[in-house]
């Protein structure tokens, strides 16, 4: 399994970025009420982040050689799996949150505090998920030479 590119990374949060940024102006088009994010979406978004990246230290320190505990390789590949999971869907809420932002931000009348600060919260939750997504991809990769068949280059578990 190959790292999570950056390039898809970035064109999941470019797209969801517009994709937030039309629905939120057609709902407005439409006077239906806009979309504004609960508190709560981007502080469970940083919470599941640190979990990851939790459930990734033991990987990491078999792969390290500072463990001699054996992990189990269904473990490890979905810890690997939820790693790159969460990086995506890291890329989808924190983007989408952004595209709201920017609406809010770039309307002809003043938006109140409370409604964008629940919004970048959203946003910085789901960047938080996003980078802890990719921190815990990369501490499940195993370093070079260790692979069963001694090919060049790590490898994720």
């Amino acid at each position: 399994m190959r790292h999570t590119r950056p390039g898809t990374l970035i064109g999941i949060a470019l797209l969801s970025i517009l994709g937030g940024f039309v629905l939120d102006s057609v709902l407005v088009a439409s006077r239906q009420p806009a979309i504004v994010p609960p508190v709560v979406l981007g502080l469970a978004l940083l919470a599941i982040g640190g979990i990851i990246v939790v459930l990734a230290v033991p990987i990491r320190q078999v792969a390290r050689g500072t463990r001699r505990e054996r992990i189990d390789p269904y473990y490890a590949t979905r810890v690997l799996l939820l790693a790159k999971a969460s990086s995506l869907s890291g890329a989808l809420f924190g983007g989408a949150a952004g595209g709201v932002l920017i609406f809010m931000l770039t309307r002809g009348v003043a938006v109140a505090v409370g409604s964008v600060l629940p919004t970048i919260i959203a946003v910085v939750g789901g960047a938080g998920l996003l980078v802890a997504g990719i921190i815990a991809e990369r501490m499940c990769t195993v370093p070079p030479g260790d692979d069963d068949e001694g090919g060049p280059g790590a490898q994720p578990v």
